[in-house]
């Protein structure tokens, strides 16, 4: 009988026995839960901009501000993972996360609203521990899998919230509430849920399979800092950072101007044109699930070459996913050309962390969070694009779309490594303490 001490080789996704399946539902779980806090406020933007009377440009601020604070946040979260420890790290990140999302309902004007929309993009440095944690638990031939899977479902998230704050705000409006109030309100519904998961996971998760870091007792002093060195030098995670920015940067982006798009493009209502955005986060049910199945076993025969090519590919499908949305006259092929780039960007997002865990494996926090960090810094400055008065949104996805294709191809020239998919196994055990 294999050991509860080693990483599984297998993914029994209705399992709940073990410390590697239970931190795996877990670790989804929570990520789900933070999208509710992270992106809580896009669905409802439309009633806050008419109660604070915010402009296009100002919108477009609270979009940016929404995902560029997590660019430093994952940077340091990653450091904290591989350091500290992701039970640790994701419990105080949902403590500390939390108190802005309830709280943002105490802002009265543009620029209270916008420093409390900036704290709460610190929520999604969650990513980073999830796709550790992850990694931590799972053996090399199923880590891909794994991660695009906890990454997926905990990115369905982004979708859920997109119908589910609307319907709450409608809920405390039935209540006797005016709108201006209901939408402060419901902000406490995510910020409770997060405090919970915080209860759950500092209970019920370890760091490995053989325990928390502290009791390990491992003994790696100077290892951190040189892993940091060679994380930097590397070329390959600038070029995954690159493809991060241009797959989950572009879903962040949809996430925080959906709502709006439909409401504003078509006339819909905001629970309607709430719904038409849940169907892109819910694609991550099976997309992301998808591209890491298929990049570990590409991986399995073609090893990381191979799997780098499967992401070139899946971005060059995604950008002209989206240059037809751009170009969508109607409704029904505006939802039709969404879930075509949606399916292909949510492959790449799962694409893109398989290959992650094994460019440096004494460095996977750090890793990690620079390519997370990509993918902020590639929403934050697709968001300029959303915020400018002399632009409007099918331009501005338009011009997203081709800097996709682009990026695609150039992702052709980058050899992520000719060998078979391998790893050190004390890596897979345990990383810098």
């Amino acid at each position: 009988m294999k050991s509860t001490q080693q990483p599984l080789d297998t993914l029994p996704l209705f399992s709940f026995r073990g410390i590697q399946m239970r931190t795996f539902h877990l670790t989804w779980l929570t990520f789900f839960v933070c999208f509710f806090g992270w992106f809580g406020l896009a669905p409802l933007m439309p009633a806050i901009r008419a109660d604070l009377e915010l402009t296009k440009s100002q919108v477009g601020n609270t979009i940016i501000a929404a995902v560029s604070a997590t660019i430093f946040a994952r940077l340091i979260i990653g450091k904290l993972c591989d350091t500290w420890g992701p039970r640790k790290t994701y419990t105080a990140l949902l403590v500390i996360g939390s108190l802005p999302v309830m709280l943002v309902g105490l802002a009265h004007d543009y620029l209270t609203f916008l420093l409390f929309r900036l704290a709460i993009g610190v929520i999604g440095a969650s990513f980073v521990i999830t796709q550790f944690h992850t990694s931590m638990m799972f053996a090399p031939q199923i880590k891909g899998t794994a991660n695009a899977v906890a990454g997926g479902w905990g990115n369905l998230g982004g979708g859920v919230t997109q119908l589910a704050m609307p319907l709450i705000m409608t809920l405390i409006m039935g209540l006797g509430f005016v709108k201006s109030d209901a939408w402060r309100l419901a902000m406490i519904v995510p910020g409770l849920l997060m405090l919970v998961m915080a209860f759950l996971y500092y209970r019920y998760t370890t760091d490995t399979p053989a325990g928390n870091f502290e009791d390990l007792q491992r003994q790696n002093a100077g290892t951190a800092a040189g892993s940091f060195r060679e994380a930097c030098t590397d070329i390959r995670v600038w070029a995954l950072a690159l493809a991060y920015a241009c797959c989950f940067g572009m879903e962040i982006t949809f996430d925080g101007v959906a709502a709006l798009y439909f409401f504003d493009q078509f006339s819909l209502g905001e629970t309607e044109a709430g719904f038409w955005a849940m169907l892109f986060g819910f694609m991550n049910l099976f997309a992301r699930a998808m591209g890491g199945v298929v990049a570990d076993r590409v991986g399995q025969r073609y090893g990381m070459r191979g799997k780098g090519i499967l992401l070139a590919v899946l971005l060059l499908l995604e950008g002209l996913g989206i240059l037809l949305f751009a170009q969508s006259g109607n409704l029904t092929m505006a939802i039709v050309s969404m879930l075509t780039f949606a399916l292909f960007l949510k492959m790449a997002n799962g694409s893109t962390y398989a290959l992650v865990p094994f460019i440096n494996p004494k460095a996977l926090g750090v890793i990690s969070g620079v390519v997370g960090a990509g993918g902020n810094l590639g929403g934050m400055l697709m968001g300029f694009l959303f915020k400018s008065q002399s632009i409007s949104y099918g331009q501005a996805f338009f011009y997203i779309g081709a800097a996709v294709v682009i990026i695609g191809g150039l992702l052709f020239l980058i050899n992520f490594g000719k060998s078979r998919v391998a790893e050190p196994a004390e890596a897979v055990t345990l990383q810098t303490v």
